[in-house]
């Protein structure tokens, strides 16, 4: 009910996004453009859209015949400016989501720097690529990108929500309109025609803009730490194990109603999204374990998560857990991954033969 209250100054702040949009709409306000293809993969929304995922799809299509360069905030990390990252890099100092890029791509260059220009103009002068893959750019207009992928939930489409802070936009959903392709995420197994002409007409696309609906694909669990082996989630549901789930990102409901396929017992502890843990965390994860009363049970996090657990020292009580982390990947509806995947090839080579 007190929700309400936070209508007016959503009202309030539409009106200012309207008008800085409109400033880079009519160059008030510049926006850069780069002798370089940009691919910006955002959202304009709240919380986790996969944005991650969708860029590791990027660069998996992409590294083996292009030099691609990633650029990244980095959020909540401990330093500023522009970095490159390394295979040392920790999350700490670069963020969970870059150290995750960097940690399954080693070979290509992940950078972070909350200034987008700056951050180009460094990795072009230092590295020289084929192409820069920015994440989570959308709103960051200071650049405008040669094509820019737009992410939408599909269990929370932006047409059906309001501006901050009474809903969840950052700015009005008729900003998709800068979108080149319009990717609806978390979608179920099937979408039928009838689902996606809907939501096409919904969202109000222009003819230049292509729609696409991707789902969640979750592989076997990988061990968090050395101590453990993969472990299939079916071998869990055979044996009757009893899960821990500790889970630091924006929404967990979908990660969870997949383990319950699993497994019938399971326990639950959230964190904010992007949560640094203290030991303090650690004991209680380590207490909630010992109580469950199962021989045959384990922890099982996000890989997200999991590249900041591994940073957080020796602390034998936890890491001796059998804790696993669930990685996840993108799998396109209705096999349009190939004209997916296609579009953004043509991007990249169209736009380097102009420039030669």
């Amino acid at each position: 009910m007190f929700k309400w209250l936070l209508f007016p100054f959503s009202i309030l702040y539409g009106f200012f996004m309207s008008i800085r949009n409109l400033f880079f709409d009519y160059n008030f306000i510049k926006s850069h453009e780069f002798n370089t293809p940009i691919i910006n993969v955002g959202n304009i929304t709240v919380g986790g859209t996969g944005k991650t995922p969708h860029v590791e799809h990027l660069v998996s299509l992409l590294k083996n015949n292009f030099n691609i360069a990633t650029l990244s905030r980095g959020y909540k990390r401990n330093t500023k400016g522009f970095l490159i990252a390394s295979d040392k890099s920790s999350a700490k100092r670069i963020g969970d989501e870059p150290k995750q890029i960097k940690s399954k791509f080693p070979d290509i260059t992940v950078a972070v720097d909350a200034d987008r220009v700056r951050g180009i103009k460094r990795i072009i002068k230092e590295v020289n690529p084929s192409a820069i893959i920015l994440d989570d750019a959308f709103q960051h207009r200071y650049v405008k990108p040669g094509l820019s992928i737009l992410l939408t939930d599909y269990n929370k489409p932006i047409y059906e929500d309001k501006l901050l802070p009474y809903g969840r936009l950052r700015e009005s959903y008729h900003e998709h309109k800068r979108a080149d392709i319009i990717i609806v995420t978390k979608s179920p197994d099937e979408v039928t025609p009838l689902e996606k002409r809907l939501y096409s007409k919904n969202l109000k696309l222009f003819p230049f803009q292509q729609l696409y609906f991707t789902k969640i694909k979750y592989t076997d669990l990988k061990p968090v730490y050395n101590n453990e082996m993969s472990i299939s989630l079916n071998n869990c549901k055979s044996e009757n194990y009893s899960f821990l789930l500790m889970t630091g990102i924006a929404n967990s409901k979908p990660l969870k109603k997949y383990l319950n396929k699993f497994s019938e017992k399971i326990i639950h502890i959230p964190f904010r999204d992007h949560h640094s843990f203290s030991k303090r965390n650690l004991e209680t994860i380590v207490k909630e374990f010992n109580k469950i009363q199962n021989d045959k049970k384990i922890v099982i996090t996000t890989e997200k998560d999991a590249m900041r657990l591994r940073e957080l020292g020796n602390f034998d009580s936890f890491s001796n857990l059998p804790i696993f982390y669930l990685p996840i990947e993108v799998e396109f509806l209705d096999s349009e991954g190939d004209k997916f995947d296609k579009r953004i090839v043509d991007f990249i080579e169209n736009f380097n033969k102009m420039r030669i």
